[in-house]
């Protein structure tokens, strides 16, 4: 049967996607399954005998409501939402750990006098962040991987806990990292025209919007 000629069957699965906020693949993918449910049980209760249109209303009722579907597919929207930033995070954080000091290298003010103790403080500040970010990056994944195992409770309400504490970090992250390059600049008026450094804003400033991307669908998935 094909799938636009039920009306009764793809309003109910439009319902139900409008209840639905998270990684979009995945929303794509669980609308397909329950597409081919739904479609595949009209199709047996038209073999057994049923007209079109009372088959579509027995699959439907049978199928659920979109308000009882909704919160199973949610949880499971919301746990691929924080496996998503968890990588990310992890992956700008090892990344910037390892591209950070490649940004100075070789400068013309690398070897002068020291910056003020306030520049050095935010400097390793930025530093610890993204050394923490990284640990409840981790401290992510483990969850992921618990939750797709168990149903505890505990573990739902530690998961959605890293996922606030990832996205405050992504947060601080980039309000001290931009706050560290805006101080630079008015330290050194070379590092406008430093080649490390004008890769360097704008590669940060690309990955910072690619987070920013993550943190809202896992704040979506789990409002």
């Amino acid at each position: 049967m094909p799938v636009g000629d039920d009306v009764l069957v793809e309003e109910h699965l439009r319902q139900l996607a409008g209840q639905l906020r998270g990684p979009r693949r995945l929303r794509a993918d669980l609308m397909t399954e329950a597409r081919h449910g739904l479609l595949d049980a009209v199709e047996a209760y038209r073999d057994s005998g049923l007209p079109a249109r009372e088959a579509s209303r027995q699959a439907v009722a049978e199928f659920g409501t979109p308000e009882q579907l909704a919160p199973a597919h949610q949880a499971e929207l919301a746990v691929a939402a924080l496996r998503g930033l968890s990588l990310r995070v992890l992956a700008f954080a090892a990344t910037a750990s390892i591209a950070g000091d490649l940004t100075w290298r070789g400068s013309s003010w690398s070897e002068g006098p020291r910056p003020p103790a306030g520049y050095l403080l935010l400097s390793q500040s930025v530093e610890w962040i993204w050394a923490g970010a990284f640990l409840l990056g981790f401290a992510g994944l483990v969850l992921v991987w618990a939750t797709a195992r168990s149903s505890r409770p505990a573990l739902t309400v530690s998961a959605h806990a890293v996922g606030i504490a990832l996205t405050g970090a992504a947060g601080l992250g980039a309000l001290a990292g931009g706050a560290l390059f805006a101080w630079s600049i008015v330290l050194w008026d070379a590092a406008l025209t430093w080649p490390p450094m004008i890769i360097g804003m704008i590669a940060v400033g690309a990955s910072h919007v690619w987070l920013g991307g993550a943190a809202r669908t896992w704040l979506l998935a789990t409002r």
